[in-house]
Formats: structure tokens, C-alpha cells, sequence
């Protein structure tokens, strides 16, 4: 790992990233030694970085230090996170002046590729997301909320779940975005009240927007996802991937998911 450009296992203990979850952070997949889709983790930083009123990012300076990292990795995966440093004790941001940049590379998943090929099952997560448009869309530091929901998903034995809001309506799933498609138009939730607009996603809803293909973002029950002609979830490291069912429904159309498959394979060549 690096910390702030050197080889570092070790933060300190006053770092608000620990102590409060004060930060953000995104995932690239990396292949060939390159990250994909970099201008749109870039965008996402720099977004957080609004958002949470932390200082302007260096990002030449952590490119160069993400390439050092990257020599000889034909595919896997970088975590880049921010915290705020340390400060004051308190929520008060003021005197926090220097944010901590920690790069970290890891492994793929290899169960991704067969997600990507056979689809995944969904089942419904009973634990439900709060409404917090203050965090809505951002990567930020604090998942506590999907760490007891995958705990929930051990706990049943399945691997992926559809996850609702407090007034029911679907927003993600643990680890994904969610896109359906019914007869001609594309859907997806809207994240404006809770969620994270996830790098993948912003891909697909430009792809879409590209071929003329209408996509729609907008707050949608589970009857409706499950009454859709196809369901796929994405994010940066699984990419595409089918959904094959939602509890008792089952879906066997994945066009769309393909196409997309297959267009971004071709960018990730290019």
C-alpha cells in the first residue's frame, strides 16, 4: 500500500478516515498494466472531493504514483481512498488541511467471470437503506449500511440481493448498480436520495446514450423491476452481469446485458 506516495501498512490512530469514516474512495479493475475507465474515476474523485469539501486533488501526481503499482499486473483490481487526516477532535472540518491518499492493488475476483458468463440469482435483502441525499451517489468511507447487509446475504446463503429504501423503492444491490429493461426502454433507480452512482454505471448510461438507446433513472417498487423483460447489475470490476431471477421470477432475455458485454470488452481493448 502506498500512503501518500510511500510504502506504508500503518495510519495513524487520530485519522478521521478511522474515526469517523471521513473520506472516499473508488475501484478500478485494472488490465495490462492500465486502469479502465480512469476520466470517469476521475470525475468521480473530483465530485467527492466537492461534495465533501475536502481540498483539490493532485491528479497527474496520483496517476504517476498508481502507475508505479500497476508493473506486470495483466488484471486486478486498485483501491484509491482519501481521508480527511487528522484533525481536531470533533466533527469540525477546520484544520484539516492535509488529506491521506492511500493506493492499495489487489487480486481480481475471479468469480466475477462466472457471474459474467452464467448470470446471478437475486434474492431481496430485508435490511432497507436510509434516505440520506447529504451522502446520495458518493463512494464515501462509511458502508456500514452494506456491511450489515452482506452479513444478512451470509447469513442466508446466497451470494447477491436486491436492496430497497425505508419507503421501498429499489435502489442497488449490496455490491451493484441495477439497470432493467422493458420492451425498448432502459431503467435504472434514481440516486438522489441514497445509493452510490457507481463508475460502470455512468459507462453503460453513456454507451446508451450513444446508441439512441433511452434510459431512464427513476424511483421504482420491486414489482416493477421483477415484472421487466431483462435485469442486469454492474459495477467497475464485474462489469456487466445477467440477472438470471429475483426470488420466484426468472428472466432468460439478457440482449441488452450482452451488448453491453461485447461493446465494453471492445473499449476495454481500444
Amino acid at each position: 500500500m502506498l500512503l501518500n506516495g510511500e510504502p506504508q501498512s500503518l495510519i495513524a490512530m487520530t485519522d478521521r478516515g478511522l474515526t469517523l469514516g471521513d473520506g472516499f474512495f473508488t475501484t478500478l479493475q485494472i488490465r495490462q498494466q492500465r486502469p479502465l475507465l480512469w476520466a470517469l474515476h476521475v470525475e468521480r474523485l473530483r465530485w467527492c472531493v466537492q461534495r465533501l469539501h475536502f481540498p483539490e486533488l493532485d491528479i497527474p501526481r496520483l496517476y504517476e504514483r498508481l502507475c508505479s503499482q500497476l508493473v506486470g499486473i495483466e488484471q486486478g483490481c486498485c483501491k484509491i481512498m482519501y481521508t480527511r487526516g487528522s484533525g481536531a477532535r470533533g466533527y469540525g472540518i477546520q484544520g484539516c488541511q492535509a488529506p491521506n491518499e492511500l493506493i492499495s492493488v489487489h487480486d481480481y475476483p475471479e468469480l466475477y467471470r462466472q457471474w459474467q458468463q452464467s448470470g446471478i440469482q437475486l434474492a431481496v435483502c430485508q435490511g432497507r437503506l436510509g434516505l440520506t441525499p447529504l451522502l446520495a451517489g458518493i463512494k464515501s468511507l462509511n458502508r456500514l449500511e452494506q456491511v450489515l447487509l452482506k452479513a444478512e446475504l451470509e447469513n442466508r446463503g446466497v451470494l447477491e440481493g436486491l436492496v430497497l429504501d425505508t419507503e421501498g423503492m429499489v435502489v442497488e444491490t449490496v455490491a451493484a448498480n441495477v439497470f432493467w429493461r422493458q420492451d425498448s426502454v432502459v431503467y435504472t433507480p434514481d440516486l438522489a436520495l441514497s445509493g452510490v452512482a457507481g463508475v460502470m454505471r455512468a459507462w453503460i448510461l453513456g454507451y446508451l446514450k450513444q446508441q439512441g438507446i433511452r434510459c431512464q433513472p427513476i424511483r421504482a417498487n420491486l414489482a416493477t423491476v421483477k415484472a421487466a423483460d431483462e435485469v442486469w447489475i454492474s459495477n467497475s470490476l464485474m462489469e456487466v452481469v445477467p440477472v438470471t431471477g429475483i426470488e420466484d421470477v426468472t428472466y432468460q432475455n439478457h440482449a441488452m446485458a450482452r451488448q453491453l458485454q461485447t461493446a465494453f470488452l471492445s473499449a476495454a481493448q481500444a
